[in-house]
């Protein structure tokens, strides 16, 4: 259901004072300044990353398992740090003026329709139904989804 005008004239209201009041707050709820760091720890977790393979060889070659276990761990977790980020990052909102399906900006702001957003969930019908009904009521949509 999308918003009445009234209730959009009070939203930008709330957003232009958010604005005055903290500037830095509001970038933040833009996303600008979570992508630039996003993006930042990314680059960082992949020369750390490097960084653990030097030391992984530099144990292999100087015949040190210790540190070449350290070189290991160091890339593991650089890794895991860097997916962590990308993966996080795809879930910010879009640069200002653009707009993902369900969603409205306005001054710099993502206002989801209803608050929901991507794909309308099915609705639910388990009255009566047993577990297996239902796995078996799920397995026949995804064969249907995917064309099989």
């Amino acid at each position: 259901m999308p918003l009445s005008e009234e209730e959009l004239r009070l939203l930008e209201q709330m957003e232009r004072a958010l604005v005055e009041e903290d500037p830095k707050f509001a970038s933040t709820l833009r996303g600008t300044t979570l992508r630039q760091s996003a993006r930042r720890k990314a680059i960082l977790a992949g020369v750390i990353f490097v960084g653990g393979i030097a030391v992984l060889m530099t144990g292999v070659i100087a015949e040190q398992p210790v540190v070449g276990i350290v070189g290991f761990l160091v890339m593991l977790i650089s890794a895991t740090i860097g997916l962590t980020v990308l993966r996080g990052q795809r879930s910010v909102a879009p640069p200002e003026g653009q707009s993902q399906s369900g969603t409205a900006t306005r001054g710099g702001f993502t206002v989801i329709d209803g608050g929901r957003a991507g794909k309308p969930r099915r609705q639910r019908h388990h009255s009566g139904s047993s577990f297996m009904d239902r796995m078996e009521e799920r397995w026949r949509r995804r064969r249907e989804d995917n064309g099989f």
